[in-house]
């Protein structure tokens, strides 16, 4: 979820993610965006220049993941309100 919501976000290359998810390992970023383009909810640009850039957007499939991931933050927040009120 925190890859797709990074990438949304303008994280779209690989070393914004990893600011922006600085807990993730490497390999397993790279593990998560093969997969996440595998099941075809990113897509990974490849820019034909020296060195060669690589950049990722979501795709029509994952903004379908991506207002159910916003719908969760939504909650989160609440939630989080919902706590502080009460202590």
């Amino acid at each position: 979820m925190l890859v797709i919501f990074g990438i949304s976000k303008k994280c779209n290359r690989f070393s914004l993610l990893k600011k922006a998810i600085p807990q993730i390992s490497k390999q397993m970023l790279i593990n998560q965006l093969r997969e996440l383009e595998d099941d075809g909810l990113i897509h990974r640009e490849i820019f034909p220049e020296v060195p060669p850039r690589v950049e990722y957007k979501v795709t029509s499939y994952g903004n379908t993941l991506l207002a159910i991931i916003m719908e969760i933050q939504k909650w989160g927040e609440k939630d989080l309100k919902s706590k502080k009120r009460t202590k």
